[in-house]
């Protein structure tokens, strides 16, 4: 039985409705956001970042031009809708208005406030499984503009500090030609070393002594990456690659960034043409699963192995 309550005040978060099957737990901010600000198993470790103070915000005279003045946004860590291709300041809402909800059996939805700047209303949907470790999270954008706008769903997991990342590369034999796509941020180092390559594999590992940020995008048609920390290990999966679509940042369906704070898991939908009043719409399966024994992680048959066992 999915229990549903809410909780009057979460670190300083403000008001938060949690949502549990008894096995893993997940918390949505209400007074802000919406964020899924914690995920993991009950009474176990949270894999979503949840420092306020130390995420930080960001302002300026562009961005009080835009969305006006006095006005700021907040990181907030944990997991965020936005839409692609990100631009500044649009991309950057200062979403710190209170969030609205509905609750049904095993479903909720949140409302925050529509964007009027931006011209879209966004939605958050979790669906938790009864007796299993998993939810499904659904984001979606309604276009409220009077005009057609192109843009993709965007699902920004900005996780804790301290684990590795497992990114499953494309292994289909295209022959003479290329398999995947690798896309590089300007302030990527590709020798960082955080970061290690494999034939099937890419693993990023979060350092909160790191000097400089990290990121790189794929093109993943499988569409699943893995998350370990302390033991356990978080799955996040979108089975919807469409191989005739284009995606954002030259054909990117996943994305991930990692500094000093945290790391992100970004999972990216199809850019679409969407119509006054028409929807985009991005659906990921959550998984959590305890992990028996350390992982090898630097091989490839250590992570064979590893993804076998999970």
């Amino acid at each position: 039985m999915i229990n549903i309550r809410k909780i009057d005040s979460y670190k300083d978060y403000g008001a938060v409705l949690a949502i549990s099957n008894g096995i893993v737990e997940a918390y949505v901010t209400l007074s802000v956001g919406p964020r899924i600000t914690r995920f993991g198993f009950v009474g176990g470790q949270n894999f979503m970042r949840d420092d306020r103070k130390a995420l930080g915000s960001l302002t300026d005279e562009k961005f009080e031009e835009f969305f006006g003045k006095g006005k700021a946004w907040e990181n907030l860590g944990g997991h965020r809708i936005w839409l692609s291709p990100e631009s500044y300041p649009e991309s950057y809402y200062p979403d710190l208005a209170p969030v609205e909800y509905e609750a049904e059996e095993d479903t909720v939805t949140f409302y925050p406030p529509e964007e009027t700047e931006n011209g879209v209303a966004k939605e958050l949907e979790i669906i938790m499984a009864e007796d299993e470790p998993t939810m499904a999270v659904t984001m979606r954008a309604v276009n409220v503009a009077d005009k057609p706008k192109r843009f993709a769903l965007w699902g920004l997991t900005v996780s804790a500090q301290g684990g590795t990342e497992i990114i499953p590369m494309n292994t289909d034999d295209t022959k003479l030609l290329s398999n995947r796509t690798v896309e590089v941020w300007p302030y990527t180092n590709l020798g960082d070393k955080r970061v290690k390559w494999f034939d099937k594999y890419v693993t990023v590992t979060q350092d909160p002594t790191a000097e400089r940020p990290f990121k790189l995008g794929f093109d993943l048609k499988e569409g699943t990456v893995h998350y370990l920390r302390n033991g356990e290990v978080f799955t996040k999966y979108w089975p919807t690659y469409h191989p005739d679509a284009v995606y954002p940042d030259h054909n990117c369906s996943f994305e991930t960034y990692t500094n000093s704070e945290f790391i992100e898991i970004e999972s990216l939908s199809p850019l679409s043409d969407v119509a006054p009043g028409g929807m985009s719409e991005l659906t990921e399966v959550w998984t959590l699963k305890k992990v028996a024994d350390t992982p090898d992680l630097t091989t490839e048959e250590g992570i064979d192995k590893f993804i076998e066992s999970i």
